[in-house]
Parts: C-alpha cells; sequence; structure tokens
C-alpha cells in the first residue's frame, strides 16, 4: 500500500569523500507532493564499509537532517537514517540504491559520476 501522501520528484546529490570511509553529501529533490510543487533538501554524513572496492557493490549507511517543504503546506525538518549500496565504490562511476526514513519512507536510485580534479 502507498502511502496518502507521496512526494515523487527527481533528486541532485553532490557529495564530498575526503578519505578514508567516511562522505558527506547534499540532496536537492523538487517534485510534486498532492498535485503542488515541493521541495526536499537533505545533508547526510555516511559511513561506506568498503570505500575502495573496485569491483563488487559496496553497503554503506548515514545519518542526517533534511527539511521538506511543498506549496501551501507547512514545512518540516528531519532526523534521517538511510542504508544504501552501490556499484564498485572506488571506480569512477556506478548506480546506486538508497532506502531512507525521516518524515516517511525514501527510495532513490541513480547513476553516480564524479568528475572533478583530485585536488578538489
Amino acid at each position: 500500500m502507498l502511502a496518502h501522501r507521496s512526494f515523487w520528484g527527481p533528486e541532485l546529490v553532490i557529495a564530498r569523500r575526503p578519505g578514508g570511509q567516511g562522505r558527506f553529501s547534499v540532496t536537492l529533490a523538487g517534485g510534486d507532493y498532492r498535485g503542488t510543487a515541493g521541495v526536499r533538501v537533505a545533508a547526510d554524513a555516511q559511513l561506506l564499509l568498503r570505500p575502495g572496492d573496485r569491483s563488487s557493490p559496496g553497503p554503506y549507511g548515514g545519518l542526517g537532517l533534511a527539511f521538506f517543504g511543498a506549496e501551501g503546506e507547512r514545512g518540516a525538518g528531519y532526523l534521517t537514517a538511510l542504508v544504501g549500496v552501490e556499484a564498485a565504490p572506488g571506480r569512477r562511476r556506478g548506480w546506486y540504491a538508497e532506502l531512507g526514513l525521516g518524515g516517511g519512507v525514501r527510495l532513490s536510485l541513480g547513476r553516480r559520476f564524479r568528475r572533478f580534479p583530485p585536488w578538489w
């Protein structure tokens, strides 16, 4: 059964891996919430269990904060938790799948690209 209220839309994630097993990410999603425009902004700290694996999927988890707002609705902030898996975390690109909780259930499927210079 689907939720009584759902939010559907694309998201853009920008993440930084300063080294080791940690990663910080900021997510911006826009879409449809009960027929009106909605937005979700989130920031997470994540732990990658196999960050250098170049051949098999690697699991990760994280905690963070999110804000959700929609036209004609009162905005709300949430504590979030997530678990996910990404293809070959040590490679420059691959897919990812993520399940999150915080103000509801969130499912994300996407493609990851790394195109920044190594000094950044």
